[in-house]
């Protein structure tokens, strides 16, 4: 048996890319990867190219804000989810708001120890946004109630500029010297800078505090918390200098973009950006769908796994490279060398094994998701809240309002999703959501459930929905035979009737040979 440390494979199309929109200092518009659950864009990213991204003048921020979901992040020894984050309890506000923020900081800090971020340039981009004044005098007067009315009124008279300073004056000598210092790294620096130089260094970062500072002070800053990372982004946008500070942002799971920044780059599993991020003029987008099969077999044949091993793989799992990665760990297992023990056994008795686990611990989870989200559809179309264009005479979800019952609901959403994972099998999963250029499926909720949930995926080019994983796909199979199998005469009857008379029809969108 095949015992080697599995390795990440490099992607030098894909890589080169993304480092050739590192390159430049400033974008007009963010990049976002994107691509189905499981294709290695996280791991592309971490394994491959931060670290080439923090050398020389390149500094890059990552910020995972599905950091702090304990059950699914590596972060905990635990896999991300096969389905939806949407199927996860989310991360609180508060956290991602301090992730965001501590990532921000830190560059900025960078960027103030090389010099390229000035207290002058924090107060400008301030006061681009903020009338400062009103903000500086509170701050000036705190804890000094008895300060002569003479000085109040002089304070009162002179420029937002000369608050500032006066206003950075007093912060530095309530700040604690040393730890200012060790954060800029100046006892290191100590015997080749002057002392105007040190100060200068150290203005600048006592600036920064004061920029934090004045949202206690000023309500529109306060009620954001947006402001203190737009003023961050904004300071390192106008900072970046080629060859010398050329700052850049890794996003996972986030929804934001920023024009004339620094280079952001969005990795998500979204499978509709456009839907997501805006008008899909504002960003770049390059999709990530893993491995062919002959790329996939090139790495993993003779290291891995076998010839004969590879043949079943690729027709059951298909070449997903987290597929083939947690496939391998459980043939290193002890679980694999007790089927061994049993001459009848074979190899895909271990890839039937992997095909329960994932039809328990992800599919059927999801699916009972997607029951929810329709239900919750049904009720919104009760009470009104679905436009009446996704009410059209003829859909075969048109009759959801007149659901009065729970349990009539639950069993219409049922038999919902039966139908359309029925329709899916008749077009062999490759359904053109442009084949007629109407997106007449993004209508049907049994879509964007499914999709809500993480078990299809809509690619952009070419424009098919589909399983993320032919493994997914034989999942969905199997838990339609499943439903239908553990269904009563009169459920059947239903299910008859509903795909005679009212029953989904996609075929007219299979316009070519979907994914393989």
């Amino acid at each position: 048996m095949v015992n080697k440390s599995w390795k990440i494979i490099p992607r030098p199309l894909l890589e080169t890319i993304l480092n050739n929109h590192a390159q430049h200092h400033r974008v007009p518009q963010p990049l976002i990867l994107h691509g189905p659950r499981g294709v290695g864009k996280t791991t592309l990213f971490l394994e491959r190219l931060l670290d080439d991204w923090n050398k020389g003048p390149h500094i890059t921020g990552y910020v995972d804000f599905a950091q702090s979901i304990k059950d699914h992040h590596p972060q905990h020894n635990n896999s991300y989810p096969w389905a939806s984050w949407s199927t996860c309890d989310p991360p609180t506000l508060h956290n991602c708001k301090n992730q965001l923020e501590t990532c921000l900081e830190s560059m900025t800090q960078k960027g103030i120890k090389l010099g390229a971020i000035t207290s002058s340039q924090i107060f400008s981009t301030l006061n681009k946004w903020h009338s400062l004044d009103t903000v500086l005098r509170r701050i000036l007067l705190q804890n000094k109630s008895n300060i002569a009315l003479k000085s109040r009124n002089s304070i009162s008279k002179v420029s937002s500029s000369v608050l500032w300073d006066r206003a950075v004056f007093a912060l530095s000598a309530r700040s604690n010297a040393k730890e200012i210092d060790e954060i800029l790294g100046l006892e290191e620096k100590g015997k080749s800078l002057s002392v105007e130089e040190a100060s200068y260094f150290r203005e600048a970062a006592v600036a920064l505090r004061l920029a934090k500072e004045t949202g206690g002070f000023s309500r529109s800053l306060a009620n954001s918390c947006t402001d203190w990372p737009c003023l961050l982004l904004e300071l390192l946008s106008k900072a970046a200098e080629i060859d010398y500070f050329q700052p850049k942002l890794h996003w996972v799971q986030m929804r934001d973009a920023c024009p004339l920044c620094l280079r952001h780059l969005i990795a998500t599993t979204h499978t509709r950006p456009t839907g997501t991020f805006g008008f899909p003029d504002i960003f770049i987008s390059r999709e990530n769908f893993g491995w062919a099969p002959q790329e996939a077999k090139m790495h993993m044949v003779t290291d891995y796994f076998s010839q004969s091993e590879w043949a079943v793989i690729v027709e059951v799992l298909g070449p997903n490279p987290r597929h083939l990665f947690e496939l391998y760990a459980l043939k290193q297992s002890s679980y694999y060398q007790k089927v061994l023990e049993d001459k009848a056994s074979t190899f895909e008795d271990i890839v039937d094994a992997y095909l329960a686990y994932l039809q328990v611990t992800v599919v059927n989870p999801a699916m009972d998701r997607a029951l929810e989200l329709l239900q919750k559809f049904a009720n919104d179309a009760k009470s009104g809240k679905i436009p009446k264009d996704r009410l059209r005479f003829g859909s075969p979800w048109k009759h959801s309002s007149k659901l009065d019952d729970p349990t009539q609901c639950q069993q219409w959403a049922k038999l919902q999703l039966l139908d359309f994972v029925q329709s899916l099998i008749n077009t062999e999963f490759g359904v053109n959501y442009l084949g007629d250029c109407s997106f007449e499926i993004f209508d049907d909720p049994c879509t964007v459930a499914l999709l809500e949930v993480g078990l299809l995926y809509a690619q952009r080019d070419p424009s098919f929905i589909r399983p993320i994983s032919i493994a997914i796909q034989r999942c969905l199979v199997r838990w339609l035979v499943q439903e239908r199998m553990k269904m009563s005469l009169q459920n059947l009857l239903q299910f008859m009737w509903q795909r005679i008379v009212r029953g989904r029809s996609y075929r007219h969108l299979m316009l070519q040979v979907g994914y393989k």
